[in-house]
């Protein structure tokens, strides 16, 4: 060997062939079926799954935080796909909203990887117990939190939600299958790879973190069937994304459906504290499914409210589809067709009805909301237990944003979204959701008489 040839240069000779070996990889993969493909890349995640459900926290918790420092490092390389996938929405205003969930920031990387290190201090739920108890036989049962196993998280837009789910799933001790949309390949591909190699260089198994790199629907539907190597499918996503899934799916399913959110202001609320809610939840971020899109106001404040909080809104440019007794107090305001009660707007645009009582406003919710969040904003006490109590939602909220249901805001960490069905698991989805039980019994010799 050449002596002048130094350690570093041996290192980007292997660091080379290792990109080789990877690009012919790739070009493989290319070549095969979408059946050809998942039955390359499932039973790998199948046996990960069996390798991470018995992997120490510490272990775990050192994988995301050198994943976290890997987002970092690659900030550059992911700002660039990130552009890649942008390029589609230059010019476009009717799919501004869907570009803003898009968009990677320095801010936003740094966030994804502080995620990540907030979950690691987490408390890890698997093995968990609420203690024995001894049957008259003398036999000892317990009860203790596992791993689901293989999770398949299909999703739209947000990059952000692949490292989200990625360490959520590893901390848990779950395999993930991750399937983002095709508006946002580049950046979730490019996230992928940083999570799965520095998961991998940690210890982490092969597999653990996959990603679905292949946009074809035809691939969604195998996946929706592939009950041998998949445990749960969670979708994210909008309508048609969730029709598929109903219709195909063999593999349980937790939905993360669209979110109408309500804000019903009562007769005796805090006007100011009123005003503040309601400007937040609709302008704060509007592209999220937590953020406002319909207000509800008691007919005894709407002419006292709506024009001040008209203004904020004319100020910060949001349209306001208004009933007509809205109209006829905010001048701004356009005429309300019917279906604007119930859209999910994603946008500066907020619908805005004038109720008679809470009554009326819990009616409305009945038939128009998504079971998301919702909101009340009053002083009285009764009424706002009664809105608590009969209100069907995943969270439902006394004088605060519907912004604030999210899994880091309510002390959960990073969240695998929020869940609309009314099983399981119901509103921001945590560690703990992402676990179910099994029993453990200690005998001594017992036989059943």
């Amino acid at each position: 060997m050449d002596d002048n040839v130094s350690k570093e240069d041996l290192d980007d000779l292997d660091e080379s062939k290792d990109e080789s070996k990877e690009e012919e990889v790739v070009e493989e993969e290319k070549e095969l079926t979408h059946e050809e493909y998942l039955a390359l890349v499932l039973p790998k995640a199948k046996e990960a799954a069996r390798l991470l459900s018995g992997m120490i926290a510490m272990k775990k918790n050192a994988a995301l935080l050198a994943m976290a420092e890997g987002l970092e490092e690659a900030e550059e390389a992911l700002l660039e796909a990130n552009e890649e996938d942008l390029k589609a929405f230059e010019g476009d205003e009717s799919r501004a909203a869907m570009a803003d969930r898009l968009r990677l920031t320095p801010e936003r990387i740094k966030d994804m990887a502080n995620q990540l290190r907030e979950v690691a201090t987490l408390r890890d739920p698997v093995g968990e117990s609420k203690g024995f108890w001894q049957r008259p036989n003398g036999m000892r049962v317990g009860r203790v939190r596992v791993p689901i196993g293989v999770i398949g998280i299909i999703y739209e837009s947000r990059p952000n939600v692949t490292a989200d789910a990625a360490a959520l799933c590893l901390k848990s001790g779950n395999v993930c299958i991750l399937r983002g949309g095709s508006e946002a390949l580049h950046s979730n591909k490019a996230i992928a790879k940083v999570l799965g190699e520095a998961a991998q260089k940690s210890g982490i198994p092969d597999g653990a973190i996959t990603f679905i790199d292949r946009p074809d629907r035809e691939v969604v539907l195998a996946l929706l069937k592939s009950d041998k190597f998949i445990d749960l499918i969670i979708p994210r996503g909008g309508d048609a994304l969730m029709k598929t899934v109903n219709e195909h799916a063999t593999i349980p399913v937790i939905k993360h459906d669209k979110g109408v959110c309500h804000i019903y202001v009562d007769s005796d609320a805090d006007l100011s504290m009123a005003q503040s809610i309601c400007f937040n939840a609709k302008v704060q971020r509007p592209s999220t499914c937590n953020a406002v899109e319909t207000l509800l106001i008691h007919e005894k404040v709407a002419k006292t409210l709506l024009p001040v909080l008209a203004k904020e809104f004319v100020d910060s440019k949001v349209e306001m589809r208004g009933c007509p007794k809205t109209c006829k107090i905010v001048p701004e305001a356009i005429p309300a067709e019917d279906e604007d009660f119930g859209q999910e707007f994603l946008a500066l645009v907020v619908a805005i009805k004038v109720v008679k009582d809470v009554d009326d406003a819990m009616n409305h919710i009945y038939q128009h909301g998504s079971r998301h969040t919702e909101t009340i904003v009053s002083n009285d006490y009764d009424r706002a237990l009664r809105f608590l109590r009969e209100v069907d939602a995943g969270a439902v909220m006394v004088n605060a944003s519907t912004r604030l249901n999210d899994g880091y805001e309510f002390g959960l960490g990073a969240e695998i979204g929020i869940s609309t069905t009314r099983i399981h698991a119901r509103g921001p989805m945590g560690l703990e959701d992402l676990t179910c039980s099994k029993y453990l019994v200690y005998g001594t010799g017992q036989i059943r008489e």
